[in-house]
C-alpha cells in the first residue's frame, strides 16, 4: 500500500509509462482524476485536491468476496427499486463490471458494460456485446464515486440510448452527494474527507 504523497507520484508516473491514460490509473489507485493529474503535474503545496484513498484490495481478490458485495448491492437495488423494476444493470470499466455482474446474477435480469475511453474525462460508450439498455430500467454499478464525471457521462450515454436510469450503486462514496442529476446515487460505503 503506498503511503506517502511520493509514493503515490511515483505510482502514477510509473503506470503513465506502462501506457495507462488518467482514468485508468483513477481507476487503479481509487483515486480521482483531478488527484490524478495533480500528481502527474509534479505539483506541490496549496493547490493539492482534497481526496481519500479507497483501498478495496481485500474485497477484488477473492471472487466470494465481490460476490458479496454484489449481493449486498441487489439487495439495495431491490429497496430502492423492487426487484420486478430492473431490467437491465450496467457496469462501468474497469471496476465496476465485476461487482455490476454479480448484482445482474442476484436480480437475475441482463448486464451490459459502459466502457470508458482513452480522452481520461469519463466519456465512453455502451458495448453492444452484451444486453441492451433501450426501453429498459437501467441501474448503474461502479466501485468508487469521486467526482461524478463517468458517472454522469454513463448516464448521457444511457439515456441518449433509449434507457432509463433508475438508480446508480457504488462500492464507495467519497462525496456528500445523494443524486447524480435527478438520479438517485447509493454507496455501500461513504467516506469523505473532513
Amino acid at each position: 500500500m503506498v503511503v506517502s504523497i511520493e509514493e503515490l507520484r511515483m505510482t502514477a508516473m510509473n503506470l503513465r509509462k506502462e501506457g495507462l491514460n488518467s482514468q485508468q490509473i483513477a481507476d487503479e489507485l481509487s483515486l480521482s482524476q483531478d488527484t490524478i493529474s495533480w500528481l502527474l503535474a509534479g505539483s506541490q503545496g496549496d493547490d493539492q485536491p482534497s481526496d481519500v484513498r479507497i483501498g478495496w484490495r481485500t474485497i477484488g481478490v477473492k471472487p466470494s468476496r465481490i460476490s458479496a458485495m454484489g449481493t449486498i448491492m441487489a439487495d439495495v437495488a431491490d429497496e430502492e427499486l423492487g426487484f420486478d423494476n430492473i431490467d437491465t444493470v450496467v457496469g462501468i470499466s474497469i471496476n465496476g463490471i465485476s461487482f455490476a455482474h454479480e448484482v445482474a446474477r442476484n436480480l437475475d435480469c441482463e448486464f451490459t458494460v459502459f466502457r470508458t475511453t482513452d480522452s481520461g474525462d469519463g466519456s465512453g460508450s455502451l458495448s453492444s456485446k452484451y444486453g441492451q439498455v433501450s426501453g429498459k430500467k437501467v441501474v448503474i454499478i461502479d466501485d468508487v464515486l469521486s467526482t461524478g464525471k463517468t458517472v454522469s457521462k454513463t448516464i448521457s450515454a444511457i439515456k441518449e440510448a433509449g434507457g432509463d436510469v433508475g438508480l446508480v450503486i457504488v462500492l464507495v462514496n467519497k462525496t456528500m452527494r445523494n443524486e447524480i442529476g435527478d438520479i438517485p446515487l447509493r454507496g455501500v460505503i461513504r467516506a469523505v474527507s473532513v
